[in-house]
C-alpha cells in the first residue's frame, strides 16, 4: 500500500529574485499521477543548508536562479511515490535516499559518459533550476537520488550530500599522495571542516586556515596538523612555507568565497603543486601570476560538486565513522536567521533543518 500524500505542505519560498524568504504552510504537493516517468516524490526528514542556497536566494551569481524558488539541495527522506512508466528504477517506495545539488542529468552525453554528470548541458540543479529541499515533499529523479547507507543517521548524512561530496571529489583529484601537505583556507566552515577529515582519510597532512578560537578548536580536534589564523598571521604565504620545509604545500583546496585565497595559493604552492578551486564567489575573478604559474608548473583545476559515484564513496566513508559532520540542528522555520548567520560568518560547521512533523 502506497503512503498517503497530502495536498499541501510547509515550504520556504523565495517569491522573486532577492526577495525575503516566505514560510508558506499551504504550498502544493505534487501528487503521484503528476510525476513524469523517471521522477519520484521524496518525503523529507531533514535538509542541510549550504552557502549555495544563500547565493540562490540572493540571486547574486552570474547564472540566474528560477523564481519563485524553493531552495535547498541536501535533503534526506523516504521515497513515497514513483512516476508511472518509470522503467528500471534503481529505487523503490520506502527507500531512504538523499538529494544532491545535481538533481538530474541526461546520462547519455559525452560529459555524463565521462563521469562529469554535473557538467551535463541538460543538468537540473536542486534548489536552483528546479525546486529543492526546503519543503516537506520534493520531486526528484530516480537515477540521481543516492541511497543512504543503513544505520547512518539522516541528519549526519544530509551535509555529506553536498559539502562532503564536493570536498571529497576535490581531494580525490588534487594530484596528491599520502604524506603530502594540503592547505585548506576556510577550514572551519561547512565545507572546510569536512575537507580536513577527508584529507586525513587520504593520508594527507593538513594546514587549516581560518580565524577565531572556536574554529581553531574545531579544526585541531578534527585532525588538522597545523593552524593559521589569517587575521593574526602577518604573512600567510611565508608561514605556510615555513611549515612545509620552505618548499610550500603540494595542494590547496580553496572553499572560501573570496578571490584572495586563490591568489595566495599560487604563491605558497611548491613546484608541481595543484590549486583546487572549489568556492564559488559570485563576482570575484581568479588572479594569479602567469609567470609563476608556468615557472612552478602549477595546475589550477576547477572542481564542481561530484558525480553519483563520488556521492556513494563519500557517504560510505562517513557511514563508517571516518568523517563526521559538525552540525547544529534547527527548524525549517529558522531558515532566515540561518542565512543571517552565514552572511556574518558566524556559522562553524553546518546547519541541518528538521522538517515539520
Amino acid at each position: 500500500m502506497s503512503p498517503t500524500i497530502p495536498k499541501t505542505q510547509t515550504a520556504a519560498v523565495v517569491p522573486s529574485s532577492g526577495a525575503a524568504i516566505e514560510i508558506r504552510n499551504e504550498h502544493p504537493v505534487t501528487q503521484q499521477d503528476q510525476l513524469a516517468p523517471g521522477e519520484c516524490l521524496i518525503k523529507l526528514s531533514c535538509t542541510g543548508v549550504c552557502h549555495t542556497d544563500l547565493h540562490a536566494a540572493l540571486d547574486d551569481w552570474p547564472l540566474p536562479a528560477k523564481t519563485p524558488l524553493v531552495g535547498g539541495h541536501e535533503g534526506v527522506g523516504e521515497v513515497v511515490a514513483i512516476g508511472n512508466n518509470t522503467s528500471h528504477s534503481p529505487v523503490k517506495i520506502g527507500d531512504r535516499v538523499g538529494i544532491k545539488w545535481l538533481a538530474d542529468s541526461c546520462l547519455g552525453c559525452e560529459q555524463c559518459r565521462k563521469g562529469r554528470e554535473q557538467n551535463c548541458l541538460e543538468a537540473k540543479l536542486s534548489g536552483f533550476t528546479v525546486d529543492g529541499t526546503f519543503q516537506q515533499y520534493v520531486v526528484s529523479y530516480v537515477n540521481h537520488v543516492t541511497p543512504i547507507p543503513e544505520g547512518f543517521d539522516s541528519n549526519a548524512a544530509a551535509s555529506i550530500l553536498c559539502a562532503g561530496v564536493t570536498v571529497y571529489r576535490a581531494i580525490k583529484h588534487s594530484q596528491t599522495t599520502p604524506g603530502d601537505w594540503i592547505v585548506l583556507p576556510g577550514a572551519g566552515g561547512g565545507l572546510g571542516h569536512l575537507a580536513i577529515q577527508y584529507a586525513k582519510v587520504a593520508g594527507l597532512q593538513v594546514i587549516a586556515v581560518d580565524t577565531g578560537a572556536e574554529k581553531k578548536k574545531l579544526c585541531l580536534e578534527l585532525g588538522a596538523d597545523k593552524w593559521i589564523d589569517f587575521q593574526e598571521t602577518k604573512d600567510i604565504v611565508e608561514e605556510i612555507k615555513a611549515l612545509t620545509d620552505g618548499l610550500g604545500a603540494h595542494s590547496a583546496l580553496v572553499t572560501a568565497a573570496s578571490s584572495s585565497g586563490y591568489k595566495q595559493a599560487i604563491e605558497y604552492l611548491r613546484g608541481g603543486g595543484t590549486l583546487m578551486a572549489v568556492g564559488l564567489p559570485g563576482r570575484a575573478s581568479l588572479e594569479a601570476s602567469i609567470f609563476f604559474t608556468v615557472f612552478k608548473s602549477i595546475s589550477i583545476l576547477g572542481s564542481y560538486v561530484g558525480n553519483r559515484q563520488d556521492a556513494m564513496e563519500a557517504l560510505a566513508i562517513a557511514a563508517r565513522g571516518e568523517v563526521k559532520c559538525n552540525y547544529e540542528l534547527q527548524h525549517l522555520n529558522d531558515l532566515s536567521s540561518v542565512y543571517e548567520g552565514m552572511t556574518s560568518g558566524h556559522v562553524a560547521g553546518r546547519i541541518v533543518l528538521e522538517m515539520p512533523k
